[in-house]
């Protein structure tokens, strides 16, 4: 008998992963039959790109999801949610949910201080110190199961349902329903931070397959995952940085974006741009590439975040023309934006991993702040710099929640990037040129402590994670 499978993807990570890799490729070539989910207004373009025989492209019918959410108990749906992200146990590193905690407090009201956020205080407090509430907290959640995938399970009797986040995003509601349809489900974790920054499912769960032992103990200590159930087949994603799939040449990226290849090229990829801004290492940066003040000749490019292109908080779009202001300002120096997929997806697309895999693949010195990118140039073996230059107050904008790029630096992801000593950490614009023209002068230095790194945070640098992950999949489908 056929086996059938639901994959929930509903960000653009999520269409790398699955897509971009062998994970659906070789689970296609095993006989198992899939049926993708996907943004609505955008199913039809990843189905023309991606389709093929046993793949049928479905909308997550996404506008049903967010009104339920919206209009059924939207209060106490939200708090579910926010408890939720912020309960996970005392047993890990606690810090990214932390700063949410305060981020909740900082913009909202003094009545929602009162009536809300303390009362939620005590729940965090018995959340993160007992298992039993937190599977309490479970429980309630799947009282809000919305009819809204009922004949999609009936139509198609999947065996399987794998989401690429433990029901901390829209896909709840599928893996709610999966759950009343007697389903198992699998959580295929394709963030570098989610297990230490959403913490406990949106849904009773089966399995989960994440990139290494740390985010499988971040799983089982921090929410309670039946370890046996918890596989480490490494991040799919990155098959195609080792194979060089996306590899553009040097001349031909140069070309791109009008690089001079006589000059060392720094690049900086802007980070999620939340709590505090990115531009203070971009200004630093832009004006050490004009003022000669590195020990050779060098041009900057900066990549946007995809959250520069929201409409709100206005913070994010102003910052984005700033930096434009800077291309304009500085002759060396160069702006790259994500591709846009379109629909929700936005500019989590995966549209250009040729241009990105060039950028850090040809940068002679990598600079971010703590993003997932630190993993994903030191797999390029790239020098690797976490610019957190800070300014009085951050974004200084009323009821806008501010966290110093520097304390940032203990979230559980960050920490480990500073513990390996994979990269160097620049707290001002003078630590900043230091730290770029050593690695100018010696683009080796750190490189053995690059490759412990990667070898810890991703597992698996042979290519075949995504072949992996798919064998891991086939293998709860013949046992279950």
């Amino acid at each position: 008998m056929t086996k059938r499978i639901f994959i929930i993807a509903d960000h653009g990570m999520a269409l790398i992963y699955f897509l971009q890799s062998d994970v659906v490729q070789t689970l296609l070539d095993s006989g198992v039959e899939i049926v993708l989910f996907t943004d609505d207004e955008t199913k039809d373009r990843i189905a023309e790109r991606f389709g093929q025989d046993g793949l049928i492209f479905e909308g997550l019918r996404l506008k049903e999801a967010n009104k339920y959410a919206k209009s059924v108990q939207p209060r106490l749906q939200w708090l579910l949610g926010y408890l939720r992200r912020v309960g996970g146990s005392w047993r890990i590193n606690n810090e990214a949910e932390d700063s949410h905690i305060w981020e909740v407090l900082k913009e909202n009201t003094w009545k929602f201080r009162i009536g809300i956020w303390l009362p939620s205080a005590i729940a965090i407090l018995f959340l993160r110190t007992f298992k039993w509430a937190r599977k309490l907290l479970v429980r309630i959640q799947m009282n809000f199961t919305p009819d809204l995938y009922g004949d999609l399970f009936e139509k198609y009797q999947p065996d399987l349902v794998i989401a690429s986040t433990a029901g901390w995003r829209i896909d709840r509601y599928m893996l709610r329903e999966a759950v009343k349809h007697g389903v198992p489900s699998m959580a295929a974790i394709i963030g570098w931070d989610n297990p230490s920054s959403y913490a406990i499912p949106g849904a009773f769960m089966d399995w989960a397959t994440c990139w290494s032992q740390e985010q499988k103990d971040e799983l089982v200590r921090g929410s309670d995952w039946v370890a046996d159930r918890v596989h480490i087949g490494g991040i799919p994603s990155y098959d195609g940085y080792f194979r060089k799939t996306w590899l553009m040449s040097r001349d031909e990226y140069f070309k791109l974006h009008d690089l001079d290849p006589n000059r060392k090229l720094i690049s900086y990829a802007c980070s999620f741009v939340h709590f505090a801004p990115n531009f203070p290492n971009v200004e630093a940066l832009a004006k050490m590439v004009d003022s000669g003040q590195l020990d050779e000749d060098a041009q900057l490019l900066i990549r946007l975040h995809p959250s520069h292109f929201q409409d709100r908080p206005a913070i994010f779009a102003e910052e984005r023309k700033m930096i434009h202001d800077l291309e304009e300002k500085y002759q060396h120096v160069h702006v790259v934006r994500p591709v846009a997929l379109g629909g929700s997806l936005g500019y989590y697309g995966g549209e250009d991993m040729d241009e990105k895999t060039s950028m850090m693949a040809y940068s002679d010195v990598f600079v971010t702040v703590y993003s997932t990118m630190v993993v994903e140039a030191a797999v390029h073996d790239r020098p690797i710099v976490a610019a957190v230059i800070d300014v009085p107050g951050g974004w200084n904008k009323p009821e806008k929640y501010s966290l110093a790029l520097q304390k940032i630096g203990g979230w559980p992801t960050h920490l480990r990037f500073r513990e390996a000593n994979a990269g160097r950490v620049a707290k001002n614009a003078a630590e900043l040129q230091e730290i770029v023209n050593a690695y100018l002068n010696d683009a080796a230095l750190d490189g053995q402590e690059r490759k412990a790194f990667i070898e810890q945070e991703i597992t698996y640098t042979d290519a075949t994670s995504g072949k992996r992950t798919a064998e891991f999949i086939l293998k709860v489908l013949r046992e279950n």
